[in-house]
């Protein structure tokens, strides 16, 4: 019996367990809020030397375990029956592909481009997100923003792995709080 109490006193304690994740699918089923993600799996870094954002064919893209990440992103949407009001993404190939897989289209947003290597646009699209968040409204879909790892940390202070939620809200005083970060 003592050995059963600790488990669950434990289980009950430690950040990031499942009760811990189920509460803040809970959150996200209310709406309402703001959820960051990086886009799913596409090996390597950065951007190619031959790079153009017309074409995907000059862009590190989704792999097919990345493909399957964007997949499993969406049905864990549509299965808790979480609302979705709007899916803005970065105008990438792969971030553009995650949304349209996970949730079926996608609005590109040029605030949520890669800044891996643009450090000089950090702070200006990192300003635009952060008011697009606290312009979302607390009733209602949530906001899905796909975007890029330098993109998330430069908002949070995290970074996030392949296809990681990240669910965040505007605070009272116009700050950006995290919520909790969340792996389907």
């Amino acid at each position: 019996m003592r050995n059963w109490l600790t488990i669950v006193l434990l289980l009950l304690w430690m950040p990031g367990t499942a009760f811990a994740d189920e509460a803040l699918w809970d959150r996200l089923r209310a709406g309402g809020l703001v959820v960051a993600i990086r886009h799913a799996h596409a090996p390597g870094t950065g951007d190619p030397p031959q790079f153009r954002l017309d074409n995907c064919s000059t862009q590190r893209n989704l792999s097919a375990s990345g493909r399957a990440q964007a997949a499993a992103l969406g049905a864990a949407f549509r299965d808790r029956g979480i609302p979705v009001g709007r899916v803005l993404s970065s105008r990438w190939c792969r971030a553009l592909d995650t949304a349209r897989i996970a949730f079926g289209s996608a609005e590109p947003e040029p605030a949520l481009d890669s800044l891996f290597g643009r450090r000089d646009r950090t702070e200006t699209q990192t300003a635009t997100i952060a008011s697009l968040i606290r312009a979302w409204p607390r009733t209602g879909g949530n906001l899905i923003l796909v975007s890029h790892n330098a993109n998330i940390a430069a908002l949070t202070g995290l970074s996030p792995a392949d296809a990681e939620i990240i669910v965040l809200t505007a605070t009272p005083d116009g700050s950006i709080q995290v919520l909790g970060r969340l792996h389907t």
